[in-house]
């Protein structure tokens, strides 16, 4: 189907921290493109639980892989930088990151995912962003097709007229079949951190972080029990962090009032 003048004018970019070779990321960039001329950048390897990080004490580099596609030596965040100030064309009317291979689920996986970073940094530039991601069924298969089809509904919707200002949306697609989707809140998930320990050859000591084993946690309206009952979650974060009811706390305030000047002698 060609696209309208309306639709030529509309700039996608794509990205994810599972690479730009994907499952996920690929079945994403084909949907999107039937809605405007459409990037993939993207990091040239996994980077998952990268966050927010930005590539500062070495140069990025950034190669086509492909028509509108660049695999870049960096994080989600590196990828929203070059392709926002060097890449593109022109600057993008959306970011949608995705599809993650395995949930984005509740306040930890929200704070460590490189995929929700990667939409978090579109909405800093300022740019309506979307994160997507799928959770796999009991034979460990994602719906990627599905979730694509989601966030294409959502993208056309988001091109159309804007959030709020400051507002990402977090997207997590259980497997079909499809009972609708739900504004959630997040959950939490409880980690038990696990440190794995061994020796390399030379006999030195090394460190694997491991799963942690999450525990999840939260009400009805959470994000974990919304997936749970096999519906969507659509969660809207806010890049303002600032707790407003503890900056009026009494506790709090008398505690910033008792530090005194360092330079001041008793």
């Amino acid at each position: 189907m060609a696209m309208t003048e309306n639709q030529k004018a509309r700039l996608i970019l794509v990205t994810n921290d599972d690479g730009y070779e994907a499952e996920g990321v690929g079945v994403l960039f084909t949907r999107l493109k039937d809605l405007g001329e459409t990037y993939l950048v993207a990091p040239d390897r996994e980077m998952s639980a990268t966050s927010l990080a930005l590539t500062l004490r070495e140069p990025l580099r950034a190669r086509p892989v492909g028509p509108n596609v660049y695999a870049v030596e960096g994080t989600p965040a590196d990828c929203l930088y070059l392709a926002v100030e060097k890449l593109l064309p022109r600057r993008p009317d959306l970011v949608v990151s995705g599809i993650n291979h395995g949930p984005n689920l509740g306040q930890q996986d929200v704070s460590y995912s490189g995929t929700v970073a990667g939409a978090v940094q579109g909405t800093y530039f300022g740019i309506p962003s979307l994160a997507v991601s799928a959770l796999a069924d009991s034979r460990g298969v994602y719906p990627f097709s599905l979730a694509a089809d989601i966030a294409k509904q959502l993208a056309a919707l988001l091109l159309e007229g804007p959030p709020v200002p400051g507002i990402t949306l977090n997207l997590n697609v259980p497997p079909p079949p499809f009972l609708g989707l739900r504004l959630a809140k997040l959950g939490e998930k409880k980690y038990v951190p696990e440190i794995i320990q061994a020796e390399d050859p030379r006999r030195r000591s090394y460190y694997w972080i491991g799963l942690g084993n999450p525990h999840p946690l939260g009400d009805g309206e959470s994000d974990l029990d919304t997936v749970r009952r096999g519906y969507a979650s659509l969660t809207p974060l806010h890049s303002d962090l600032t707790d407003y009811s503890a900056l009026r706390d009494s506790g709090l305030q008398n505690l910033a009032s008792r530090v005194a000047d360092p330079e001041k002698k008793d």
